[in-house]
């Protein structure tokens, strides 16, 4: 397959994902409600970060390993599950802030950059949908005539609009409006977010302990 004809068939495939609700979007959320700006881009950062990881391992093979080998998959799961789950009691605990409150967390509450980061990148690189998403790709959308730098062109760009999107999405939930309503009625979108990790943690633990 030509090369133009096959990445806008994957550009097109990658937006329909990658704008789709899921664990990547509800952590943006959570941290451009709660922390602000800067640690949600650091958050989208890592997840495009990670969205390497996947492409690595997709075209080494080791994706198909964790595929084909069950136990391998479930721990991959069930780990997913487990900080979806840190991260759902945290968010479910939020509460309103009094006063002075509300202006002290917009300057004093963001976290180090690496934690906001590192939940980015941990987020998706466990996830196990993410995970059949590229193998998928790489088995399916992608030619296996298609040469390795063709591969990994399209990896990098993969990595690189996914934390486009997400860095756009801080910006827009972060604007001085919609910052400031949020500081003042944020806590609910981050219990919201909180039982939508809390409900996707279920999920994977469910799709995990059926297929035993």
């Amino acid at each position: 397959m030509a090369f133009w004809p096959e990445f806008l068939l994957i550009a097109s495939v990658h937006l329909l994902a990658v704008a789709s609700p899921g664990p990547d979007f509800a952590i943006v959320l959570r941290y451009a409600v709660r922390y602000g700006r800067r640690a949600a881009i650091f958050a989208s950062l890592g997840i495009g970060v990670a969205i390497l990881l996947h492409v690595t391992y997709s075209l080494v093979g080791i994706g198909v390993l964790i595929k084909t080998t069950p136990w391998l998959f479930q721990l991959l799961s069930v780990l997913a599950a487990c900080y979806l789950l840190y991260l759902a009691q945290g968010a479910l605990r939020s509460r309103p802030p009094v006063g002075q409150e509300a202006i002290a967390m917009e300057h004093t509450a963001t976290p180090a950059s690496t934690k906001a980061f590192s939940a980015g990148f941990i987020t998706n690189g466990l996830n196990p949908k993410a995970t059949l998403f590229f193998l998928s790709l790489f088995a399916v959308v992608i030619s296996a005539q298609t040469p390795l730098s063709y591969k990994l062109i399209y990896g990098l760009y993969m990595a690189v609009a996914t934390a486009t999107w997400f860095i756009f999405l801080s910006l827009v939930l972060t604007n001085t409006r919609v910052r400031g309503f949020l500081l003042l009625k944020g806590y609910w979108f981050d219990r919201l977010m909180g039982l939508l990790l809390l409900a996707l943690a279920v999920h994977l633990l469910f799709s995990s302990f059926q297929s035993l």
